[in-house]
């Protein structure tokens, strides 16, 4: 979604002529530590199918091929740069501190495109603080690219070492805090928004999520959230029916009859 409208910017503006690549990793959310003998891929897309559930089109998360492949071009073409976009979603700031490792030996060449906090126009003429790439107008995305700046040595030292931090601290979720910094947070971090959605008659998992995400603006997608509603059904914290491995307007849940709506447990009275 990101990438549609920064195409057209380049097909509209030829100073800003190169190939978009896409990173389609989530890394806010999952682990980040890989095992012994485990590549990093290889390890996220064991996360990512385990969330997915589709053994007919398995889930690859190879964004770090990705990243190897515009390493070695910056390092056979002295000519080649590279800017990195980024919204304000921890998603997005986690592949900058993720990147710097990749790409922060090319100084001079590696720049960064930060829409946080940058007004832009839409459709109306009207201004507005986008939280998406995919929400601005190509147009808007090329005054945008003129802000562009380059990612320096003293930047590269301190951010550098945010990735190293969220690694070790390998939690389930993280979160934007502001600016750059992330915050390490449990899997469960979400779960009370979704159980507050859910009541003692069957719903729909895709109607308990979108409300879930558009009154709390959870970053996360969809697909983690519906993972999470089997969780807790794995825990007895919900009651599930209906098949789990398709799309989330598949499944339904409801709260078991020992709870409230909102998730808090009911003492019995003696």
């Amino acid at each position: 979604m990101a990438a549609a409208p920064l195409k057209e910017a380049i097909a509209l503006e030829p100073s800003m002529n190169g190939e978009v690549i896409v990173m389609k990793d989530v890394l806010n959310v999952g682990p980040l530590q890989k095992e012994e003998g485990q590549k990093f891929s290889e390890m996220r897309s064991a996360f990512w199918q385990q969330v997915a559930i589709n053994e007919k089109n398995p889930i690859i998360a190879d964004d770090l091929e990705r990243l190897s492949q515009i390493s070695i071009e910056l390092s056979k073409n002295e000519e080649s740069k590279v800017w990195l976009w980024i919204a304000p979603l921890p998603a997005d700031v986690c592949t900058y501190h993720w990147s710097l490792k990749y790409l922060g030996a090319y100084i001079g060449r590696f720049y960064v495109v930060n829409i946080a906090g940058l007004p832009f126009l839409d459709e109306q003429g009207k201004v507005f603080f986008p939280k998406s790439i995919g929400d601005i107008l190509p147009k808007e995305l090329i005054k945008a690219r003129r802000l562009a700046r380059l990612v320096n040595a003293a930047e590269l030292e301190v951010d550098g070492e945010e990735w190293k931090r969220l690694t070790n601290e390998n939690a389930g979720i993280r979160v934007l805090e502001g600016g750059k910094r992330l915050l390490s947070k449990p899997e469960t971090h979400y779960d009370n928004q979704l159980i507050s959605f859910c009541s003692q008659q069957y719903q729909k998992a895709s109607k308990i999520v979108g409300q879930a995400v558009a009154k709390f603006s959870i970053p996360t997608g969809d697909l983690y959230l519906g993972w999470r509603l089997r969780k807790m059904a794995e825990a007895d914290k919900l009651y599930i029916q209906g098949d789990v491995t398709k799309l989330l307007k598949d499944f339904e849940v409801k709260l078991p009859s020992g709870l409230l709506e909102f998730g808090e447990e009911i003492t019995p009275t003696l």
